[in-house]
């Protein structure tokens, strides 16, 4: 079964237009809410976004029934063991509905901006997976032990459990060499954003192509995209601003069956999950159309 989810940036809004968002997301009958990681504005501008493990845990607190995840965590922002305390945290404030994602990070301003060490992708790659590795040790196990070049861990214990035996762990990114190993090996989860359902298809085919290299069934990994959704190009400029030549691939417009049928695409190019990508300041006439759209709630 497809899940339909929303995924809600933190930038140019307020603590309390985000829970009105996510009551209403939930309300409509919608499975999935989750939240992003950064310091700024996507575009990078020097604006106001929140902080994504405090969101989180009001996400999970404000909600009642639906899955509260994060499409992902910066593995270069947060130690995996401060990082896997926060979601086991999270878990039981939510009654076991919490799911984690990382992702390598992209933005040298935001590390640049906050004192992090910005290596080169093969690097961030190494501490995206040497964190997972980590995170999903600290979820699974009664204790973990690991040494790498980035982290050590010693006999590292996670009490109290989480609620969920095995919380989900998406691993977020489209790099086909090692971050769709990364997932095949480590992740229940791989999600990308604003890719064309062909370009979904095909990044899909080669995730599993890693599973296959590796022996582990690819049905075990959950493959989800993010879509952005606009009426026309006034609309999509207003949601991305510059950025908007860069995403629009991954953008669907149109309303009503028009809007299904192109949501749809991304379904039956082998999507488990497509969430729609919304943007402060929130249209929530947007958001109900979409809903009835794609059926929720009937």
């Amino acid at each position: 079964m497809t899940v339909s989810g929303v995924h809600t940036g933190l930038q140019h809004t307020t603590p309390d237009a985000l829970v009105e968002l996510w009551r209403r997301i939930e309300a409509l009958g919608f499975d999935w809410i989750s939240i992003w990681d950064h310091f700024y504005a996507a575009d990078m501008g020097r604006t106001t976004s929140l902080e994504a493990v405090a969101a989180h845990t009001a996400l999970a607190c404000t909600t009642e029934r639906v899955t509260c995840g994060a499409l992902v965590y910066c593995a270069g922002f947060r130690h995996p063991a401060v990082l896997a305390k926060a979601i086991t945290t999270i878990d039981h404030f939510s009654g076991g509905r919490a799911a984690i994602g990382l992702g390598a990070g992209w933005s040298p301003m935001e590390y640049a901006a906050y004192g992090i060490p910005f290596p080169g992708a093969g690097e961030r790659l190494d501490i995206l997976e040497e964190s997972v590795t980590c995170v999903r040790g600290l979820l699974r196990d009664e204790a973990t032990t690991f040494t790498g070049k980035h982290f050590e861990l010693t006999d590292a214990r996670n009490d109290p459990r989480p609620v969920q035996p095995d919380i989900p762990i998406w691993i977020g990114g489209g790099g086909e060499k090692r971050t769709l190993r990364i997932a095949a090996q480590h992740a229940d989860g791989w999600n990308v954003p604003f890719v064309a359902p062909e370009e979904f298809s095909r990044k899909r085919n080669v995730l599993h192509r890693h599973c296959e290299d590796i022996g582990r069934d690819p049905a075990g990994i959950r493959c989800a995209v993010n879509v952005g959704v606009a009426f026309d190009d006034d609309d999509l400029a207003a949601q991305f601003g510059h950025l908007a030549p860069f995403v629009s691939p991954g953008v669907v417009m149109g309303a009503g069956d028009e809007l299904a049928e192109r949501i749809g695409r991304y379904v039956e190019a082998g999507a488990d999950q497509v969430n729609l990508a919304l943007r402060a300041p929130w249209d929530l006439d947007a958001l109900e159309r979409a809903a009835d759209a794609l059926g929720l709630g009937t």
